[in-house]
């Protein structure tokens, strides 16, 4: 079968993989639907990500969806030709992060599509997965583009989960990709009374509007668009940080009120804290990192219809055409989420 594996920058390559069977307690599924991450951009751009480089050719992706093609011995719960959202998280269940109740931050965690550990966990861009049975979550109801959201969605859903009580607050969320939009369909799930959205770019604005958002400023026209906000000793109950640009981090601190709550979710790299604004307005940062129980929510809540995410879905490619569709996703003037099609 045929996968995409990320050789270094700018060098992407559809080469043979090797099928396997499903051994017990797994399944095989014909993949349908893979969307191309941040990180998999990061990978296509630049080879890495802060210290993270690749260091041996890796499969990408990890959202991905698609229909049950085999049952591996003692499997139940599933039939073939279900859709499933498959979630690229695989805790060991044995490591003390695991034991006290922390899977996602687990010391052996096997993520697919990953170069933090080496060998690197290889991804799930490819024709057939197999994959434990506990990764799957029945999907039925949602088209499988929807259902490949289930994995940005759970990394949405974890950091509202971090941030605490989210009913009548006031957020703002600065950085409006994929993530940033998710997670303010999520905060208003959750609760939120109002929710500013910043970016540099109208494009993606628009979708923060869209999908909820009360105001909608764009950073780059209007450098001091915050202004209002940072006046006192600021008025946002919550900040998502979802661009990793070290100028909106600062700036949504500033508009942060005491005991206010930053939560962390962009990834670019190091960037410098005010810490002195942190300890005088008795801030609480927090750092949001993947996910775990929250991918079966993320399932139910679309199913339910509580969130739609279908509007974020803008293009998608045969996986023939990977070169396009990295190439689209990698512009944000002109797509949202980008999805790669398996035949």
């Amino acid at each position: 079968m045929k996968a995409l594996y990320a050789h270094a920058a700018h060098d992407l390559r559809l080469d043979s993989c090797e099928d396997a069977v499903p051994g017990p307690g797994q399944v095989a599924i014909r993949m349908r639907r893979g969307g191309i991450c941040g990180s998999d951009l990061h990978y296509f751009n630049h080879g890495g990500f802060g210290s993270v480089r690749l260091r041996e050719p890796m499969i990408l992706g990890h959202e991905v969806a698609g229909e049950i093609s085999a049952l591996g011995e003692g499997v139940t719960g599933f039939k073939e030709g279900d859709l499933v959202a498959v979630s690229p998280s695989r805790p060991c269940g044995a490591c003390g992060e695991c034991l006290r109740g922390l899977p996602n931050q687990c010391l052996s965690m096997r993520f697919y599509g990953s170069a933090m550990p080496f060998p690197h966990i290889q991804g799930a861009f490819r024709e057939t997965l197999v994959a434990d049975a506990t990764q799957c979550v029945n999907a039925q109801g949602l088209t499988a583009a929807q259902a490949a959201m289930a994995e940005p969605l759970a990394v949405c859903l974890h950091a509202v989960r971090n941030a605490g009580e989210m009913l009548g607050r006031r957020v703002l969320v600065t950085g409006c990709g994929p993530i940033g939009v998710l997670v303010i369909l999520a905060a208003r799930r959750a609760g939120a009374a109002q929710i500013i959205a910043t970016d540099i770019a109208d494009t993606v604005l628009d979708f923060a509007k869209a999908a909820g958002a009360d105001v909608v400023l764009n950073t780059r026209t209007e450098a001091d668009a915050l202004t209002q906000y940072q006046q006192g000793k600021g008025s946002m109950d919550v900040h998502f940080e979802c661009s990793g640009a070290e100028p909106a981090l600062a700036a949504g601190i500033a508009a942060l009120r005491p005991r206010g709550v930053l939560v962390q979710l962009g990834l670019s790299g190091d960037m410098s804290v005010p810490m002195m604004q942190i300890t005088a307005k008795e801030l609480v940062l927090r750092g949001s990192f993947r996910f775990h129980e929250e991918f079966a929510v993320a399932v139910d809540l679309m199913r339910k219809g509580l969130i739609d995410v279908a509007p974020l879905i803008t293009h998608s490619f045969p996986l023939s055409e990977y070169e396009t569709a990295f190439a689209t996703a990698s512009d944000r003037s002109k797509a949202m989420k980008v999805q790669l099609e398996f035949s």
